[in-house]
């Protein structure tokens, strides 16, 4: 544990980074640049929130951003700090309310997903997938974004087994993407939710013609019967307090014969993962779930039909992801620019470098495997024979 001595924040700093083979003002595209000597003692006070804050206010930068997260990240750089005050709160925040409950369920959407439509298009390519693309598949790999997510799409087609004119519910359906792909190329029609107005309109727009229903609605409150259910990168806004009763609501809305596959992002341990500055900036009252978390929640609902990670291509499809955003930046700077920071470039204002640090800190994340992508197909009683896995 490092506890911070006032006169000596850039002395300590300098052994921490010489630990992941980082130089302050070095010659490595890894290396850090610093550009007001404040941040040492900032960041070793306030930890992850300050790294990320002190980034947006150019204070800091990187010529290969992800490389010096990953390093860092690598050499567990994050476990020698203190918990400071912000982290005690939050945590106690996580543990003892709800903050996924019904009533907050909107703000995530309000806060993120309702941002502008206009950058997630630019972003996300032509597929509005807004999660992990498959880049790994043995038969054929993947060699674009589109690529990867049509893949992606396709393979969750596969391991529901989709049929021509079943009836399927998106729990945290986006922008439609998966039921545009599903309605278009397996015939089936669909139902889907979500917690963003921006999403609602823009989905009930795209998928019009297709039998597809789109609706603003928290799943807690979802009535009907569905032949299989699907749920990609929404689990992440549940949260542990809510994980049985979601569950719990997608036994209930399955045929008994049905298949519930879920897409998220996943832990390694089952600790409250906290980012200070990916839960105050990005996704508020966010959590990743564990392995034992999925596992206990399940107990007695669901019978484990495969589990399989693939969070090696979350690290390629964010920095695609990033690839797009900066190409796409002069054409979204009117609309989400700022004033430009001390010592950073002219074009890196505030909401720029908060993106930018984002994609490329969750890239990070992903390289080092310190977070999984899981798809995980549950059916209620068991598939008679077995259920034959698809890669």
């Amino acid at each position: 544990m490092l506890y911070l001595n006032m006169n000596s924040a850039k002395v300590q700093a300098k052994i921490l980074l010489d630990k992941a083979g980082i130089t302050i003002n070095g010659p490595d595209d890894f290396d850090v640049h610093v550009f007001n000597e404040k941040v040492y003692e900032r960041v070793l006070r306030h930890g992850s929130l300050a790294i990320g804050e002190s980034y947006m206010d150019g204070w800091w930068d990187a010529k290969r951003l992800d490389e010096f997260l990953y390093k860092a990240l690598s050499a567990d750089l994050g476990k020698q700090f203190e918990f400071s005050f912000e982290v005690i709160l939050t945590l106690l925040q996580f543990s003892f309310f709800n903050l996924q409950s019904r009533a907050k369920v909107y703000v995530v959407g309000q806060r993120h997903y309702d941002i502008g439509n206009d950058l997630y298009e630019k972003m996300l390519g032509k597929t509005m997938a807004y999660s992990c693309g498959y880049w790994s598949s043995p038969t054929k790999p993947a060699k674009t974004l589109d690529d990867a997510q049509n893949a992606k799409l396709d393979l969750i087609c596969k391991k529901l087994n989709l049929k021509r004119g079943q009836h399927i519910l998106d729990i945290g359906c986006g922008w439609g993407s998966f039921l545009k792909f599903a309605a278009k190329n397996y015939g089936v029609k669909g139902m889907g939710v979500t917690i963003s107005k921006e999403q609602e309109a823009y989905a009930k727009k795209w998928c019009k013609g297709l039998p597809i229903e789109i609706l603003m609605q928290d799943y807690r409150t979802l009535t009907g019967s569905f032949d299989h259910i699907v749920s990609v990168g929404m689990f992440e806004h549940v949260g542990v307090k809510n994980y049985h009763v979601y569950f719990k609501k997608a036994h209930e809305l399955l045929k008994a014969d049905g298949l519930f596959l879920l897409h998220t992002i996943g832990s390694n341990n089952s600790a409250i993962p906290l980012d200070l500055w990916i839960e105050k900036y990005i996704f508020p009252n966010g959590m990743l779930p564990s392995v034992a978390q999925i596992g206990k929640s399940v107990e007695g609902l669901f019978v484990m039909e495969d589990w399989h990670n693939f969070g090696a291509d979350y690290d390629k499809t964010l920095m695609a992801w990033f690839k797009n955003f900066e190409k796409a930046w002069p054409k979204l700077e009117p609309k989400y620019g700022d004033p430009p920071l001390p010592g950073a470039s002219a074009r890196q204002g505030r909401f720029y470098r908060m993106w930018k640090y984002y994609l490329l800190s969750c890239a990070a994340t992903f390289r080092v495997r310190n977070t999984q992508l899981w798809q995980v197909v549950l059916s209620k009683k068991g598939v008679p024979g077995g259920y034959k896995s698809i890669r």
